[in-house]
């Protein structure tokens, strides 16, 4: 505690702390002074200075902002069709690509993206996607930790939805030196406003030279790994055929098999693979909504138990991440074939909370709520028919909470969404701006397949 008095104090509220050592407080009063935690007390303060802020915690429940480690938010433009797909829009004929977004799309619905995932009660999304010089200043904007990185890939994404599989060592090159141009920009350790998380796109559209490039850019600066890993049949058929092993092999040759890893997805995996991944102590960005939502389950009960760390992600579903913690549950207790004590809440709460955190290597910094963090901290209205009684605060959460029940997300000591609205961006001009981009890229990928299918016929 220090002797100043605080910035701010959240009063009187129940308190899932995501700290073993204290995991929850009935009622309890948060403290913080210059974007971070000085006190949590069991009491309330005797005395509080007239210019402390004071956000009411009465009805509700304080948790840490949760952290989403594997997100596409400009990919929202796809939204209500890539769920009825069966295969990611990179890959897909006749909707909108990544290639096809201009940058004031891009700065559209990027912010579309960051503001859905604040108000949800994300306060740090780790993005990847094209145009990121553009993406993450816009999604910090809202007043969320934006980390990303464009996606470094050396495939010419142009042809894959057709099923041309060209590298090129031009685009390697390119996409490489734009991930190292954002280091430059956007790399800021200190404040955390915003970060970069290497994304090579997936082992099937980098070129294993560009995969080694990619590690080297990684040892240079200090930085973590985010990619797909063994998201689909294609990729596992493909990477077999292509080098003659499964995708977290070649990882492993490349010398990307380690604790810096994120791995989205991570479905069609041998036992060898789940091992390899374990042993390397890598971080699952689990997908549990996308991945069921698509027919298939991520093996997380046997990669939890081979060693590695739990973090949930939304990927371009929507950015709920209180309805992504009863999918993981459900993912977890579906392969163990009933409830048990490895698959409790606590463990999703852990997973959306720290294990993100440890993902990113930043257990030490936010992730629960304890003396010294940062003050990223949200609050939940407990005060609605679906949430009560509160026998079991952080049960009720998980079962039947909803990211819209958010009242208040404070990031780094400042509240940024108050009474379930954006402080730092005007809501419907971020909605307005996200409707105009999205329907001109479907105008223009409908042309696009319009014309190939009119090629197609000719041809024949």
């Amino acid at each position: 505690m220090t002797s100043a008095s605080p910035d701010l104090i959240v009063d009187g509220a129940a308190i899932l702390t995501a700290d073993p050592a204290r995991p929850f407080l009935k009622t309890g009063w948060v403290e913080v002074t210059g974007g971070r935690i000085t006190a949590i007390r069991d009491t309330r303060p005797e005395r509080i200075d007239p210019k402390t802020r004071i956000v009411p915690g009465a009805g509700r429940v304080l948790t840490p902002g949760f952290v989403n480690v594997h997100t596409h938010a400009i990919l929202s433009m796809v939204r209500g069709v890539a769920e009825d797909m069966g295969f990611a829009p990179a890959y897909t004929m006749g909707v909108p690509h990544g290639h096809d977004v201009r940058p004031d799309e891009a700065h559209a619905l990027a912010q579309l993206g960051a503001l859905e995932a604040l108000s949800f009660g994300s306060t740090l999304i780790n993005d990847s996607f094209t145009h990121q010089e553009i993406a993450l200043p816009a999604m910090a904007q809202t007043g969320i930790r934006a980390f990303g990185c464009g996606r470094i890939h050396d495939v010419d994404f142009t042809r894959v939805h057709l099923g041309d599989w060209r590298y090129d060592d031009a685009i390697g090159d390119w996409t490489l030196g734009l991930a190292a141009e954002l280091i430059d920009r956007f790399h800021d350790p200190e404040p955390l406003q915003t970060g970069v998380v290497l994304a090579p796109h997936a082992p099937d559209t980098c070129s294993r030279a560009l995969l080694t490039r990619v590690r080297e850019l990684r040892d240079a600066h200090g930085l973590r790994i985010n990619t797909h890993v063994s998201q689909s049949r294609v990729e596992v058929d493909f990477i077999r055929e292509r080098d003659g092993m499964t995708p977290p092999e070649l990882l492993d040759e490349v010398g990307l098999m380690d604790d810096r890893l994120i791995g989205a997805h991570c479905i069609h995996l041998t036992e060898s693979d789940i091992a390899r991944l374990g042993r390397a102590e890598a971080h699952l960005a689990h997908i549990a909504k996308g991945n069921q939502t698509h027919g298939c389950l991520a093996p997380t009960a046997k990669l939890r138990k081979a060693g590695m760390n739990l973090a949930l992600a939304t990927d371009n579903m929507h950015a709920d991440m209180v309805e992504l913690m009863r999918w993981a549950l459900a993912t977890g207790r579906l392969q163990e074939g009933g409830i048990t004590a490895d698959w409790q809440p606590a463990m999703a709460f852990e997973a959306a909370t720290m294990g993100g955190a440890r993902a990113l290597g930043l257990e030490a910094e936010i992730g629960s709520i304890e003396t010294g963090k940062r003050a990223d901290l949200v609050l939940f209205d407990f005060r609605r028919p679906h949430l009560r009684p509160m026998t079991d605060v952080l049960g009720t959460l998980v079962h039947t909470g909803q990211g819209r029940d958010v009242e208040t997300v404070i990031v780094g000591g400042k509240v940024v969404i108050e009474g379930g609205e954006p402080v730092r961006v005007d809501k419907m001009a971020v909605l307005e701006a996200a409707e105009t981009a999205a329907a001109a890229l479907w105008d223009r990928a409908r042309t696009e397949a319009a014309s190939t299918d009119a090629g197609a016929a000719q041809a024949h």
